[in-house]
């Protein structure tokens, strides 16, 4: 099954090899999400909260999820898988080459614009496999990214005001669509 353009299966697959991690969570209190342009409907909003796939699989999840991340200053997490993704449809070498390069220097080097944390070993791994880099040569590292907003940010963004603004706003549509006279 893919979804725009991404291909669960694969994604599970990388995933499922990791024990991800359960971390305590804080609350964000002050995001507004009033400026979405609300496509999805009420039942495509509220299964966003089944996981944190079904939000990267959906446009309108995937830019609220966005724009949470950004208020908690950790976009660069979804950004790099992200990244990843598009990475492991290329199909030429020397773009293979060229796109490894450009996200190993946007994410994985110290000091990166947008460093993603990851442990010593695999950051380590991938330094030095990066002058012959393979469509595989990041999974660890976005196995390790995805864990990490599936089991921390994902849960605060479905206590977070902004998902419950937008959950709000498409219950509000969905009534005035069958209310038309209020």
């Amino acid at each position: 099954m893919e979804w725009n353009g991404i291909n669960r299966g694969q994604v599970l697959r990388s995933i499922n090899t990791l024990n991800c991690w359960e971390t305590s969570a804080h609350p964000l209190e002050s995001v507004s999400f009033s400026h979405f342009v609300l496509r999805s409907n009420a039942g495509e909003t509220m299964a966003w909260s089944e996981s944190v796939d079904t939000v990267l699989s959906n446009k309108e999840g995937l830019a609220a999820f966005r724009t949470f991340l950004k208020s908690e200053f950790s976009e660069e997490n979804v950004e790099f898988w992200l990244a990843c993704e598009d990475f492991k449809k290329t199909k030429s070498s020397s773009k293979i080459a060229l796109k490894a390069q450009k996200i190993y220097s946007d994410f994985i080097q110290a000091d990166a614009p947008k460093e993603i944390n990851i442990d010593f070993h695999t950051k380590n791994d991938i330094s030095q496999n990066i002058s012959e880099p393979t469509l595989c040569c990041f999974d660890a590292a976005q196995s390790s990214i995805y864990c990490l907003m599936a089991k921390d940010s994902f849960p605060r963004f479905l206590r977070s005001e902004v998902y419950k603004e937008l959950v709000k706003k498409h219950q509000d549509r969905n009534q005035k669509r069958w209310l038309p006279f209020l």
